[in-house]
């Protein structure tokens, strides 16, 4: 054999061995990361399951025990399910913070970090829950069914209650979360989710001296259990060995003005965020509510089916972020992308699923909500959109979840302004309202916009995302 020839194969060898190797190395460090994000991963995936089964639990009974009801609570829980979010937003902010600081071996600002954190809560409660109670006061304005606007009022109000739970709940989800410790936050809301059944059950239907209260019933288990599961987790936490070096001192602790304030300025665009995203949902559900107890009613199934691909995607989002924030404070660029790859992996295998599950069963899905036909035929239709709008969701999920491990809460910020406001919304109302000449049109209209919304902050975030994570680790990440 010609010596030429002889030395292109070995290089072909080499090349073949060398490439080998390195697939080898990669897959063994994704393997890796995968073993420490399913650890974080799992029990954040648990609890957002039972998050989500609550508002599950809730649509169920209510469908059972009317369709005024079922109505009732779609419209109220689309007026407190933003206010909620912001304060889950906000206090993200301790969890972002905190995994950089555990990355870089902080150990003194973690236990420092969790007073001010408690401070915020405080402050965001004193806040959230007048702004909840209150805000029945704009259902006249909707055109709304009289009877059904009363009942959502009195779910609204009861639900108000355990929001000054909530603020608490989150400051030590999001603490024990950025140490990669999440086992707390999944006892508390699976404790909170056992609960709610017998509860919503005693109050909606009625129980012994307890009278059938229908939507304003399911408002009181809402809040008792916001409130069981905020002294679970106290609890839990204070008792969890693991935890004890990341906990402060059991003494009174005064506001710390630079701590509080970057809570706010890193927490505050994530809060916004998220209230716009679920406030155009909250604001294209209350335009449904015009065409119908019908529309409503299939669209708050479509939207309840969704949250079962959403809340699980918040989990994915979370756990990766927390992950990529140990490598961000560690300077671990490397590991910045293994975590990425990881939550890609998993968020992806959970959008294909979701999108299959609903395109092939959608009556099956439909019917455990609700026995009507008329709603059984509209939901079914919004639920093929659904399957469309997962996919798409899934990407601009992760890069908002990646750009706030990174500290960067901006961008995400003012691409779902652009995206949901600007665009999904008119264009939901141009073909849900103004084009459409029958309410299953009108429902459907409506479903078109939000993907078109989606879609545009998916491509922002990606692009903007990319960028970033060409560019080396700043030795000193702040918020934006």
């Amino acid at each position: 054999m010609p010596k030429e020839r002889l030395s292109y194969s070995r290089y072909v060898v080499q090349c073949a061995v060398t490439l080998g190797g390195c697939m080898s190395e990669t897959f063994t460090s994704l393997r890796s990361e995968l073993t420490h994000f399913w650890r974080i991963g799992w029990p954040l995936l648990v609890a957002q399951s039972a998050q989500m089964g609550t508002g599950v639990v809730d649509t169920i009974m209510a469908a059972r025990f009317g369709d005024k009801d079922l109505a009732a609570i779609a419209i109220g829980f689309n007026i407190w399910l933003p206010l909620y979010l912001v304060v889950l937003g906000v206090m993200f902010a301790s969890s972002a913070i905190i995994a950089q600081d555990f990355g870089a071996g902080r150990i003194h600002r973690i236990r420092d970090h969790l007073p001010q954190a408690l401070w915020v809560s405080v402050f965001l409660s004193l806040i959230v829950a007048p702004l909840c109670y209150f805000s029945h006061l704009g259902l006249g304005w909707l055109g709304i069914d009289g009877q059904t606007a009363e009942k959502s009022s009195e779910y609204i109000k009861m639900v108000a209650f355990g929001f000054p739970a909530l603020g608490i709940f989150m400051a030590l989800r999001y603490h024990c979360q950025g140490v990669g410790i999440t086992s707390p936050f999944a006892v508390a809301a699976v404790v909170g989710f056992i609960a709610n059944i017998p509860l919503n059950y005693m109050f909606i239907f009625g129980f012994g001296d307890i009278p059938a209260m229908g939507a304003q019933g399911c408002g009181i288990a809402t809040a008792i259990s916001m409130w069981l599961s905020a002294i679970v987790i106290t609890v839990y936490v204070l008792q969890k060995k693991s935890l004890k070096q990341y906990m402060p001192p059991w003494s009174p602790v005064a506001p710390n003005a630079n701590t509080i304030k970057e809570i706010l300025v890193l927490g505050s665009p994530v809060g916004a965020t998220m209230f716009l995203e679920t406030a155009v949902f909250a604001g294209i559900a209350l335009l449904v509510s015009s065409l119908g107890d019908t529309a409503i009613g299939a669209h708050q199934i479509a939207f309840n089916v969704w949250d079962m691909f959403y809340i699980p995607m918040l989990a994915i989002g979370s756990a990766m972020a927390t992950r990529m924030g140990h490598a961000l404070g560690a300077q671990n660029q490397q590991g910045v992308f293994m975590a990425l790859k990881a939550g890609m992996l998993c968020s992806g295998i959970i959008s294909l699923t979701t999108m299959a599950v609903l395109l092939t069963l959608p009556i099956t899905i439909v019917g455990i909500y609700s026995e009507s036909p008329d709603i059984t035929l509209l939901a079914a239709r919004l639920l093929s959109l659904a399957a469309l709008f997962v996919i798409i969701d899934a990407v601009q999920i992760v890069g908002s979840f990646s750009m706030r491990a990174y500290k960067k809460t901006r961008f995400p910020f003012i691409a779902s302004m652009v995206a949901y406001w600007l665009i999904a919304l008119p264009l939901g109302y141009y073909l849900g309202i103004v084009r459409a000449d029958n309410l299953f049109d009108g429902a459907a209209g409506f479903w078109v916009g939000i993907i078109v919304g989606v879609t545009v902050a998916s491509v922002m975030i990606a692009v903007r995302l990319v960028l970033l994570l060409k560019q080396p680790i700043p030795k000193d990440l702040y918020a934006d």
